[in-house]
């Protein structure tokens, strides 16, 4: 035994000896085990290597005191009488266990049995059942732990008043499947019938789910079946875990009442869901629309299968509306399904006073029409339509107003088909709520339209209008506002003298009204500036000036919001010369696109950004070949949250490169594809512009001395030039003028004089010399001898002026080709008379 129990397989030596011994001793057992309570023998196999069943410490006290130790115990079979002795080893030390018992059961059978045959005579029967009783008594009395019958029978009663007592199912399933008790509530629960025990579990008519669970002797925890209308949590033990009979112990609870609660808590939480997605999804943009398209989104299909708003049309302009009514404009609309037979979106309809929409618009509440087959007064709405709806159908609606600040802007409509329930009561607060929600994301829309709608006119009415007439330049552009607001951003095309043309593109940081004005401010100014005909670098100058003086006016006012920011790009273009001077301030560079199509980003210092001061700016003149084309930019165009401007600088160069015989409208649509996002985040406005040249026999110039008789020739030339082009009724009038002009240059000015002569629209007289004098007209008195010639070039002329240059000065005189030559001596005429001396 030592030598096995040291083995590292004991039970390869052990199993066969006890079993044999056993045999021979007719035990019901014979187990060898170890200090730990694991079995190395039994006469099932199974249980080899499992642990011992029940207390076990006293024996192992008795073992280690080197005691045998012999017990009673209730076993599967019945009470077993056990007898336990130590193995150990020659110094004393426990090494294992030889238990062997026998049940009751054998011992009375083995008596009976034996007994007569040996005693040999009834007596012997007789004392031997006497005997028998005494011993079964005393085995009774130890199984009962010394209860007596009456106490063993109120112990019974006891506990088969609180089995049918506790509001929990028990049922009690043999190994064979049969079934051995169910209290009442499980009678209750799987109606059973009253014979129900010693049957089968699959002829109690249960549902297929609960005799399969009662009969699969697995384990189960709370798993929930149904069982007819209820809904059971199963709970299954088995009972022979502890030695006990096989079999299994079920208890059932009736959670039908707690998953109809379960259910609600579930659909509030959704409902709580759908309400803060409500919250986050509509009104991420500002746009009525799209607030209204929001809201259906929304509650489909978390509550409603079909969902329309309809709103009043003031409401889509941004206006206020006056009130309810009963026209409306479907506005937007989201289903399950796309073909339902509703109004189309952008439909106006008129809604007849019984129909639910048109009572809930007049009361402010929403109306509930829980079955549309019975509601007349949504089917009097439109009879056709309405059946057609209720074929497709839908069966049920709820009509909420859509108010804000105690305004109604429209309705909301939601719709439930066949496959979902009606609407009820309960559904009417959440709708409501629903609405109230879109309401203020609507009505702030609203008002952002107005007032962006205010701003886009203010800011459209600011903007050039259309191109000026002029021959330099051919010219295309393209405005686009920001969908986020409007702002600054702006452009003019400003013919100057000399056949000249300004290009001018600016942007004021900001939106809104104040960028939308500032920009409007500062478009007259460069108008007014370039009137003086400056030079680039010096308009900015004075731009400058006028953008701090403007944000010193808005600190004044302690607004907080100034101008500074603005940009600006100033070129001025000479056809004559094909120069094109430029300065800019703080503004994207333009871009060059040379006649044969290569795309050049010239170098033009950038200054600072206007209203900031301190430093000057600098122009630089660029010589352009006829057919190049410019392109001026605000930085919308080429910059974008998403897009770096180097990546967007490349872009433009190769939408510009490779196309110099493309129209200047074509160009920027081209330009536009290539560069802009679907929804741009600022302002956009792009100018483009195709050189042209005049003619060299649209030119003439001549050296003037400084010697008044040198007038009458220039006289002559001027009147055999006019000849040639063909403009001979306008011969006085422009002799007229230069002899004025080279007259004040002769008199008042200093050499070099030179005039020169152009013909384009209008025919152009200018006379430079090298004084930087300006000249200026006076109302001359009839007593002067001079004083009247800049008055009557006034008169004579569509308009005039001086320029300054590096050299001198530059005056200037235009005149149209529309009026004729009787008009002109009509003029000339109407002057002499102011002349005419009465006395005389």
């Amino acid at each position: 035994m030592i030598e096995a129990l040291s083995d590292r397989n004991p039970t390869h030596v052990l199993q066969p000896l006890a079993e044999a011994a056993r045999k021979d001793a007719h035990l019901d057992y014979i187990v060898v085990w170890n200090t730990a309570g694991i079995r190395y023998t039994h006469p099932d196999s199974k249980k080899i290597g499992k642990h011992i069943v029940g207390p076990y410490e006293e024996t192992l006290d008795a073992a280690r005191a080197n005691r045998p130790f012999i017990r009673s115990f209730p076993t599967v079979t019945g009470v077993s009488m056990t007898s336990s002795v130590p193995v150990t080893r020659p110094d004393g030390k426990l090494v294992g266990l030889v238990s062997a018992g026998i049940t009751m059961k054998r011992v009375n059978t083995m008596v009976a049995e034996q007994l007569p045959v040996v005693l040999g005579s009834a007596a012997g029967a007789l004392l031997l059942a006497s005997g028998s009783s005494v011993l079964a008594s005393r085995r009774l009395r130890r199984q009962t732990h010394g209860l007596g019958a009456a106490e063993i029978t109120r112990m019974y009663d006891h506990h088969n008043a609180v089995l049918h007592a506790v509001r929990e199912g028990v049922v009690i399933v043999r190994g064979d499947g049969r079934l051995l008790l169910a209290n009442d509530e499980a009678r209750r629960l799987l109606e059973l019938p009253t014979d129900v025990e010693g049957r089968t579990v699959t002829d109690l008519g249960l549902a297929p789910g609960i005799a399969q669970l009662l009969l699969s002797g697995r384990e189960a925890t709370d798993k929930v079946c149904p069982a007819g209308d209820r809904l059971l949590a199963v709970n299954v033990r088995p009972t022979d875990r502890q030695g006990g009979p096989p079999g299994s112990v079920t208890t059932l609870r009736d959670t039908t009442e707690l998953h109809a609660l379960a259910d609600r808590a579930e659909e509030t939480r959704q409902r709580l869901q759908l309400l803060y997605n409500a919250g986050v999804r509509i009104g991420t943009t500002l746009d009525v629309v799209r607030t209204a398209e929001e809201l259906t989104e929304v509650a489909v299909p978390g509550f409603a299968d079909f969902v329309t708003v309809e709103l009043l049309d003031p409401v889509l302009r941004g206006e206020e509306p006056v009130g309810p009514s009963s026209e409306m404009r479907r506005t937007a609309f989201c289903g399950i399904r796309d073909d339902p037979p509703f109004y189309p979106v952008g439909e106006l309809v008129r809604f007849v006073p019984a129909a639910p929409t048109a009572l809930g618009m007049a009361s402010g509440r929403p109306a509930l029409e829980a079955d549309l087959h019975a509601a007349p007064g949504w089917k009097a709405q439109d009879p056709e339509r309405t059946q057609r709806i209720l074929d497709y159908g839908v069966r049920s609606l709820i009509t909420v107003p859509l108010q804000a600040r105690g305004v109604v802007l429209g309705a909301v409509d939601f719709w439930r088909a066949d496959q979902s329930e009606l609407f009820g009561e309960e559904d009417l607060s959440f709708a409501e709520e629903l609405a109230a929600r879109a309401a203020v994301c609507i009505d702030n829309a609203r008002r952002y339209t107005r007032e962006h709608t205010m701003a886009v006119t203010l800011q459209r009415s600011l903007l050039p209008g259309g191109m000026p007439e002029q021959s330099a330049l051919e010219v295309a552009y393209r405005y686009l506002p920001a969908r986020a607001g409007v702002g600054g951003d702006w452009f003019d095309i400003i013919p100057l003298p000399g056949t000249r043309v300004a290009l001018v593109v600016g942007d004021v940081v900001g939106h809104g009204l104040h960028a939308a004005a500032t920009m409007g401010r500062l478009r007259t100014a460069v108008h007014n500036f370039s009137a003086l005909d400056l030079a680039p670098d010096d308009l900015l100058v004075r731009l400058d000036e006028l953008v701090a003086r403007i944000d010193q006016d808005r600190t004044t006012e302690s607004t907080g919001e100034g101008a500074t920011g603005a940009t600006c790009l100033y070129a001025i273009y000479d056809p004559v010369s094909g120069r094109c001077t430029m300065a800019r301030a703080g503004h994207p560079g333009p871009a060059i696109v040379h006649p044969d199509g290569a795309v050049e980003f010239p170098d033009v210092p950038a200054g600072l950004p206007l209203g900031l001061g301190g430093l000057p700016f600098e122009a630089v003149e660029l010589q352009l070949a006829e057919g190049s084309q410019v392109a001026l930019f605000t930085d919308g165009l080429v910059e974008d949250r998403h897009r770096d401007i180097d990546v967007g600088l490349e872009l433009l160069g190769s939408a510009l490169a490779g196309h110099p015989d493309r129209s200047m409208d074509n160009t920027c649509q081209a330009v536009l594809d290539a560069l802009v996002p679907d929804d741009p985040s600022d302002d956009i406005a792009l100018l483009m512009a195709r050189t042209r040249m005049l003619a060299s026999t649209q030119v003439t110039t001549w050296d003037v001395p400084a010697d008044p008789a040198a007038v009458a020739s220039i006289r002559s030339q001027v009147a055999r030039q006019l000849a040639d082009w063909g403009l001979e009724e306008t011969a006085f009038t422009t002799e007229l003028i230069l002899s004025e002009l080279v007259t004040n240059a002769i008199r008042y000015g200093s050499e070099p004089i030179t005039v020169r002569l152009l013909y384009d629209r209008t025919v152009i007289c200018e006379v430079s010399d090298g004084s930087s004098t300006s000249p200026y007209m006076r109302s001359a008195k009839t007593t002067d001898e001079g004083g009247r010639g800049l008055f009557l070039v006034a008169q004579f002329a569509q308009r005039w002026g001086t320029r300054y240059t590096p050299n001198g000065k530059v005056i200037w005189a235009e005149q149209t080709l529309d009026d004729g030559a009787a008009g002109t001596h009509g003029t000339v005429e109407s002057l002499l008379e102011q002349w005419e001396d009465p006395l005389l």
